[in-house]
């Protein structure tokens, strides 16, 4: 029996047959009634993995993507010629364009630096538009829970790779343990940004696979974490000599030093008691040792600026921070100060870099750590046919009924080109999947959150498997 049914299309009523015509002009029009709007601000190459995979769904998914970015040619470079992919310039200071674009936005993700981020909030908030980012959730972030409730939108945080696809992989470990009768006496995690092997080939085991700046920043502050009961604290100048071994399947032998506050995980993963907990970044062997040497001169700085630094050489520079002659060679200098083998692994490592050669660094105005940038980018540049690799691994002690055990999970992602790097695609991808899942009604929380409950990290986690994204898991009788 052909029944006729009516649709409001326009506010104007309309008499259907259910002809298979009829239907699919139906579906179609539906489909366009609910089209949302997806912006993401920042098209920097974090950002290229996220947006690729937004504009591969956008047609099925009905979602049109509006990629914002103060370059506009970069904004225009990761959306190509997508039908459903619009590139606008957007400048983060300029309340217009915050306004304009977000009123536009069913959800809005911000790729921009973490202290933008509440700024942005503040017009979702306006715009009752939802938000992702993949930084640390900020206090000024989590004061703005009330309100995000009160609009009925979400904003999630922690979404990328560190923070994000660690905590939701431990989380979800920590909770099968608990659910089959286990206590975690002891919980390790170590991550590392590091050149895929096939691309190492430097002393050095390293490139530059995201922002230089934070990594020759990185560590500054002092390291806490909490190992057999005792609080330990660690300042930036022993940080690098404090270091463990740890080894990683299908990735070989790292060594890791403690990232800088571990204490706070023991709330976010409801480990209040355990006896062991750190957090650490992963170097290959023989780095952190060099590394070192730029600590404990003063390289590292970023609070005073060099007076005529558009004069120094490398070995200039390097040489500021010696005592002893100046006819005296720096090499010998700079052995006998931080007491190295002059013909040992580490000045290897420091000649290969440069610093004794009479390079001019031509920064004007310049801190020790934007000089020690400059020189560490020309040698540590990520090349066109360089890979990246991002390595991940959980070691959690627990004790059962059948005796105590270590639950070794390990991730090891390579990138697959320039742009689509290991780092992108692990950072960008936590993010277009919670995207997915928010628009089509998977996610349905408000408020202000980070992805450490099962309705936020298990949709996301198994949708990363399906992206090859997937952890190797060991469990070992100790």
């Amino acid at each position: 029996m052909n029944v006729p049914f009516q649709i409001i299309l326009n506010k104007q009523t309309t008499e259907f047959h259910p002809s298979s015509e009829n239907i699919n002009f139906v579906r179609s029009h539906a489909n366009c009634a609910i089209m949302k709007t997806i912006l993401v601000l920042g098209a920097g190459f974090s950002s290229r993995s996220l947006i690729d995979y937004l504009l591969q769904n956008a047609v099925e998914s009905n979602w049109k993507i509006l990629v914002g970015d103060i370059n506009q040619a970069r904004a225009d470079a990761a959306i190509g010629n997508h039908p459903a992919g619009k590139a606008v310039k957007f400048d983060v200071h300029n309340d217009h364009d915050l306004k304009t674009y977000i009123a536009k936005a069913d959800l809005v993700v911000s790729m921009l630096p973490a202290r933008f981020h509440p700024l942005v909030a503040a017009h979702c908030l306006t715009e009752k538009a939802n938000l992702l980012t993949a930084s640390y959730l900020s206090p000024e972030m989590r004061q703005m829970d009330k309100q995000a409730r009160e609009r009925d939108i979400l904003f999630i945080n922690e979404l990328g790779l560190d923070p994000g696809i660690d905590h939701m992989s431990a989380i979800r470990i920590l909770q099968h343990i608990r659910e089959n009768g286990g206590t975690p006496v002891s919980f390790k995690s170590y991550t590392g940004g590091l050149i895929a092997p096939e691309s190492d080939n430097n002393p050095w085991n390293y490139k530059f696979t995201w922002n230089p700046r934070n990594v020759v920043l990185a560590g500054q502050g002092c390291a806490s974490f909490i190992e057999n009961s005792q609080i330990r604290y660690i300042p930036y100048q022993q940080l690098f000599k404090r270091t463990q071994l740890t080894e990683i399947s299908g990735a070989g032998t790292f060594e890791v030093y403690p990232n800088r506050n571990s204490l706070i995980y023991r709330t976010i993963y409801n480990l209040p008691d355990i006896p062991t907990l750190i957090r650490g970044t992963l170097r290959r062997p023989g780095f952190c040792e060099a590394w070192d040497v730029f600590v404990q001169l003063g390289m590292t700085d970023d609070s005073c600026h060099l007076e005529g630094s558009e004069n120094l050489t490398a070995r200039k520079f390097i040489n500021t921070f010696l005592p002893g002659p100046e006819n005296e060679p720096v090499q010998s200098k700079l052995s006998r100060q931080l007491n190295l083998q002059p013909e040992g692994a580490v000045m290897k490592k420091l000649a290969w870099l440069g610093l004794f050669d009479e390079e001019p660094v031509g920064l004007p105005n310049a801190t020790p750590a934007q000089i020690l940038q400059k020189i560490l980018t020309g040698k540590w540049m990520f090349q066109p046919e360089d890979k990246d690799m991002i390595v991940m691994q959980h070691l959690i002690e627990y004790q059962d009924s059948h005796g105590k055990h270590e639950w070794r999970s390990s991730l090891v992602v390579t990138g697959k080109d320039q742009v689509h790097t290991a780092m992108a695609i692990t950072v960008g991808s936590p993010l277009a999947i919670a995207a997915s899942l928010l628009l089509n009604g998977s996610i349905r929380a408000t408020g202000v959150r980070i992805p450490n409950t099962p309705d936020l990290y298990l949709p996301i986690l198994n949708k990363l498997e399906q992206l090859g994204i997937k952890f190797t898991e060991e469990i070992i009788d100790l």
